[in-house]
């Protein structure tokens, strides 16, 4: 695809999204309640009720304060945007303090209705267009920061939304930033909310993953199993590319965002 190269849309207005990404139905507790001394990993003690307790795998965190967690290298990023995506799943996002482990993610291709891509090179968009490996970063709506990983080839124009994560360390400063008490996957399960867990800004899109300092992406385990589906909020998008299933989620856990009803195994 040339970088100049634009794609005709069904509909002229921003890329949405879906309310399952911006609603909060869940009951939580108000920042400030009094609420008795919680650890700072807490993936294994979250258990959703009427279902198993989520099959992920977290670092000891000896760990992550004896930095034993591998940035990945750029050359991980650099391969088509739908391999990339259920490769993530897994993978930590580290900040400072604050470690999420990603649960959810969705790809957007080249000569993808749906990716900003699309619009061609601008300078919001141009991060897209850069080598794999970058973050691209937006704001939705004009609230939610959404934080993306630039996949493939530089010019391709390829990037994964990370739509969800499980909180590993660094829960009190993620409930601040979010503005909720509450350990429940509410924290975290939506792609808006994933950039504010991170306290990010569209500053941060360009930034590199594979270095250290800043926003990093760290390895972490392969999941034993991946549901798939269609994207959710690309109703503008062309027929085929709607009902594409470029959504990717570890299967097992309560850290999906809505709707899951979407979702199946993914076959061997």
């Amino acid at each position: 695809m040339k970088r100049t190269q634009r794609f005709k849309r069904v509909a002229k207005h921003k890329l949405p999204v879906s309310a399952g990404e911006l609603d909060d139905d869940d009951v939580v507790h108000p920042v400030g309640a009094s609420r008795s001394s919680r650890s700072k990993s807490i993936i294994n003690r979250v258990k959703p009720r009427h279902q198993p307790q989520p099959r992920i795998d977290v670092l000891p965190i000896s760990d992550l304060s004896s930095g034993k967690m591998n940035i990945l290298p750029i050359e991980f990023f650099q391969i088509d945007a739908l391999d990339l995506a259920p490769r993530l799943l897994g993978k930590y996002l580290r900040r400072d303090d604050v470690v999420l482990q990603i649960t959810e993610a969705k790809a957007y291709r080249p000569n993808d209705s749906a990716c900003h891509g699309r619009f061609g090179i601008t300078a919001r968009t141009a991060p897209v267009f850069g080598p794999g490996g970058h973050a691209y970063v937006y704001l939705c709506y004009g609230l939610h920061i959404m934080l993306n990983i630039v996949a493939d080839k530089e010019g391709a124009g390829a990037a994964v939304l990370i739509r969800a994560c499980a909180p590993v360390s660094g829960l009190d400063v993620i409930q601040q930033r979010r503005g909720l008490i509450t350990e429940k996957p509410i924290l975290l399960t939506g792609p808006g909310k994933v950039g504010q867990a991170l306290g990010l800004s569209t500053e941060w899109s360009n930034h590199p993953l594979y270095m250290p300092g800043g926003l990093e992406l760290l390895d972490g385990p392969e999941p034993e199993s991946i549901l798939i589906g269609p994207r959710v909020g690309i109703e503008y998008a062309l027929p085929e590319h709607v009902s594409a299933l470029w959504r990717f989620a570890i299967a097992g856990t309560p850290w999906i965002s809505a709707p899951k009803n979407t979702l199946s195994l993914r076959p061997p």
